[in-house]
């Protein structure tokens, strides 16, 4: 007769040690490298600031690429630098859409309507009910909608005490929140990984290129930077939100 007991056993063991290697997947980030969570970043920007309201138009804004390139183009001291990926730790994000009564909006133009959250427009009605908020209401030839929909990420990067601010597009709002979802299974906070954000090339049904945002956590930070990771971003969004003026999210372009 089989013995059982050490068979069980032996399973038993295999178990925990596959569990125990899913549960440590990613490379451990001491965030030794981000001068925002080791100085006094808070203090400097409430003191230059003056107490004032932090308007988005000071941010660096990094958008979608045009003709399906997988290259960013970030702003730099001098120039627009281009980059293949992005990496840092994404404080908080925002789900903004916009509407302009014109297909081809000047870029800069105010939209008619806008709303920060995707649910409510400014003047408190829902975009669930909106018609312009239909699949097809954009030009009647494809399936876009004529509120345009996106993801502005406030990206911390190591060498900035200012977060990036990175617009996803509609077109990669849906992977965005998959890989948000991702992390919730695993009962992780998204401020406590490192993200890595890239570029992949893509053909749309009418045959024009566009490019995929593709994320990828490539790190977690200690508990000790992830709790000074979440209290920044708490207090850094406090005085971002103050702001009582258009964002800079809402513009054509």
């Amino acid at each position: 007769m089989m013995d059982n007991t050490n068979l069980k056993s032996r399973m038993g063991a295999k178990v925990q040690a596959i569990s125990g290697q899913e549960s440590i997947h990613l490379p451990a980030d001491t965030g030794s490298d981000y001068i925002a969570l080791t100085h006094n970043a808070l203090d400097i920007i409430r003191e230059n600031l003056k107490n004032q309201p932090l308007p988005f138009q000071l941010f660096d804004l990094v958008k979608s690429p045009s003709g399906g390139s997988t290259v960013f183009s970030v702003p730099g001291l001098s120039r627009d630098e281009a980059e293949r990926e992005l990496t840092g730790i994404i404080l908080d994000y925002t789900t903004p859409r916009a509407y302009w009564d014109t297909p081809d909006p000047v870029e800069g133009t105010p939209p008619t309507c806008m709303s920060k959250n995707s649910l409510i427009s400014e003047d408190g009605k829902p975009c669930a009910h909106c018609p312009f908020n239909d699949f097809g209401s954009k030009d009647g030839e494809s399936n876009a909608k004529a509120c345009k929909e996106s993801v502005l990420l406030f990206l911390l990067r190591p060498d900035s005490i200012f977060p990036l601010l990175v617009r996803v597009p509609v077109t990669s709002k849906m992977l965005f929140l998959k890989y948000t979802t991702r992390l919730v299974s695993r009962l992780t906070p998204l401020s406590s990984v490192v993200t890595r954000i890239t570029l992949e090339k893509a053909t749309s049904r009418a045959g024009k290129p566009y490019a995929l945002f593709q994320f990828d956590a490539v790190g977690i930070l200690s508990p000790e930077e992830a709790a000074k990771a979440r209290e920044f971003g708490r207090q850094f969004m406090e005085i971002a939100n103050a702001a009582e003026i258009e964002p800079v999210f809402t513009e054509a372009s």
